[in-house]
């Protein structure tokens, strides 16, 4: 039965579904019988969390323990959130419907540095404080993990336990130190956080202090409790086959954004384009055997009832076995009207001869990411690709019958002119061009052109860290000169991220602990749902930074000097600062370095050189 504030309030709310929880694929177990339960939570909308593989992949590994009890929880929308403060409903699981309170651990996932004043929302809306020095053991250990934990220091200030690098010994062992503590009782939270402090890639801000030069800029970060180290090393598994894949996943009963049976057949990547940060941060690469992505793909599809396979990773077409396993899963799955997909496929990588067969059973739009619009920058940010690359593929998907097409691009890059800026749209209009010279009964009813520009936001560990980000100003006047080199475009559609969240998200990327108060601030004034743009409010976060003393730009446009104390300079995530500094030379000079299964580029250096199998 639901309590009566929340039969009330999800009468009130739109998609009820978000809240309701039940769906298939649900874990319930018996709360009196476990030993430790902990909440993960996704700080965006069920939407957006259901959609995320890494979640699913925590919550089946340590559902899989018997005496451990894993549920979730999502950040409410708006009219959700106001019935809960008007009803004095706190935050919930979906599982349970307990709050937050009685949980051992609530973790956060950290995809996106623009979701954490959400995160802020769902410890408010839980009646939990936000500073962890204001929680004793009486409060549930506030956890926090994924990819900008690599630099968590903006935000560090809430959370107990921070994770860094690959979660799937780390936070088992954690569940496992807090069951030995319960069970021991009497147990003090600095006792435990001292003993979590000893799980590899466990990061305990609270045993660390921060110093700042007068100017503001970071100092040094030391521990400031014995036996803690100066530098955590991120955890990694060596190899991807020790963990089985999900196999059973949560169905949602509200459309998720991706809404399908997503397999991880490998992480890391091999290409090294240095805007990208998860390209770094998630080396070495490491492949799933192909026999068990089938089997995975088998299960997940009759569990599931899904009509789709999507072949996760951050370049899918880089998996060794990809023109095996695609014809593979083909045959298997197309007379049951399963299709396939790539969320993240190379120009490259592009399979000409399996296009019919996958557009058969389902012709979704295919997305290409030039980046650049000419070699020189392409060249500047590595991601070799040649613009024949693009026409080759474009021309390919256009005779399998394929007329919807996106392309990204970023703006802002390093080095970056005018020219770099028409070649985007010199290329768009070849690859309009390309589709309406060909004859009427071989192409689609018309082009679908969608043409989007990001603004570069320079990430840790990338060989662009050290780079400034494109003023707001200068990136408005860059937005327009480009939507006026797209007019006259057959087919096309020209979009645009907010340069606003843009230079928060830079803000976030490159902060230190001082932004916490900034935070707190902008959320006391309103701020939330960051990465909406309707929600956006600019307002909220100038006020918070002049409360606070700061200025965004000391954080988003400043170069960084090399040899220059950084905000995450301790904690290592194996690629080397020598590599990464290499790199940006190389950058500068306009000259690619070769993908990893070419030739070992000594990213990890002498340490860590045996980590990586290639």
């Amino acid at each position: 039965m639901f309590d009566p504030k929340l039969k009330e309030a999800l009468g009130r709310v739109q998609k009820p579904g978000r809240y309701t929880g039940g769906e298939p694929g649900s874990v319930y177990k018996d709360k009196e019988k476990v030993d430790v339960r902990f909440a993960f939570c996704f700080p965006d909308t069920y939407e957006v969390g259901m959609s995320f593989l890494g979640e699913k992949i925590l919550y089946e590994l340590l559902n899989s323990h018997e005496n451990w009890w894993c549920e979730r929880a999502f950040m409410p929308w708006l009219d959700m959130k106001a019935e809960m403060e008007r009803l004095d409903l706190p935050l919930y699981t979906m599982e349970s419907k307990d709050p937050l309170t009685d949980f051992d651990a609530v973790g956060f996932t950290l995809q996106y540095e623009l979701s954490y004043t959400n995160i802020l929302a769902m410890l408010d809306l839980a009646h939990i404080p936000f500073y962890a020095k204001d929680r004793d053991e009486h409060w549930p250990l506030i956890v926090a993990g994924g990819p900008c934990a690599c630099n968590s220091e903006p935000i560090a200030d809430f959370f107990d336990v921070i994770q860094l690098g690959e979660g799937e010994n780390q936070l088992p062992s954690i569940c496992a130190e807090i069951e030995r503590a319960k069970k021991e009782g009497s147990v003090s939270k600095k006792e435990l956080l001292r003993r979590i402090a000893k799980i590899p890639g466990v990061y305990i801000p609270a045993f660390y202090d921060v110093t700042y030069f007068e100017d503001g800029r970071v100092k040094a970060i030391t521990p400031n409790e014995p036996g803690i180290p100066a530098v955590i090393t991120k955890a990694i598994i060596k190899d991807l086959n020790e963990f089985a894949p999900p196999t059973n996943f949560v169905v949602p009963m509200v459309g998720a954004i991706q809404d399908r049976a997503s397999i991880e057949v490998l992480r890391g990547c091999v290409r090294g384009c240095r805007f990208c940060q998860a390209g770094f941060i998630y080396r070495p690469i490491r492949e799933r055997n192909r026999e068990t992505v089938m089997e995975q793909a088998r299960e997940l599809i009759a569990c599931t009832g899904y009509d789709e396979v999507s072949l996760f990773s951050l370049s899918s077409g880089d998996y060794s076995e990809i023109h095996t396993l695609v014809p593979e899963i083909m045959d298997e799955f197309e007379k049951k009207r399963v299709s396939i997909s790539f969320p993240s496929l190379r120009i490259d990588a592009f399979m000409k001869d399996d296009l019919e067969r996958m557009q058969s059973v389902r012709k979704a739009g295919l997305t290409f990411a030039p980046e650049a619009g000419t070699q020189r920058l392409r060249d500047v940010i590595n991601k070799g690709v040649q613009e024949e690359d693009l026409l080759r593929s474009a021309r390919d998907a256009f005779e399998a019958g394929w007329n919807s097409v996106k392309l990204y691009f970023m703006i802002g890059l390093p080095t970056e002119t005018e020219e770099d800026l028409l070649g985007i749209a010199d290329l768009a209009r070849k690859v309009s061009a390309l589709f309406y010279s060909m004859p009427k009964e071989k192409r689609g009813k018309g082009l679908r052109l969608s043409v989007s520009a990001s603004s570069f936001v320079p990430k840790p560990f990338t060989p662009f860290q050290w780079e400034p980000q494109d003023r707001k100003e200068t990136l408005i006047e860059k937005q327009k000169f480009l939507r006026a080199a797209m007019k006259g475009i057959r087919g096309a559609e020209f979009s645009y991220h907010a340069p606003d969240i843009s230079v928060l998200e830079a803000v976030f990327a490159r902060g230190d602990r001082r932004l916490a108060d900034v935070m707190e601030t902008a959320y006391r004034y309103g701020a939330r749902f960051d990465s909406w743009d309707e929600h956006f409010k600019p307002e909220a976060w100038s006020t918070a930074f002049a409360e606070n003393g700061l200025l965004p730009s000391d954080y988003a446009h400043r170069r960084r000097e090399p040899g220059e104390p950084l905000p995450w300079g301790h904690i290592d995530m194996l690629v080397t600062e020598a590599y990464l500094m290499r790199e940006l030379s190389r950058a500068n000079a306009a000259l690619t370095t070769r993908d990893c299964r070419s030739g070992c580029n000594g990213c990890f250096g002498e340490k860590y050189a045996d980590y990586c199998k290639i």
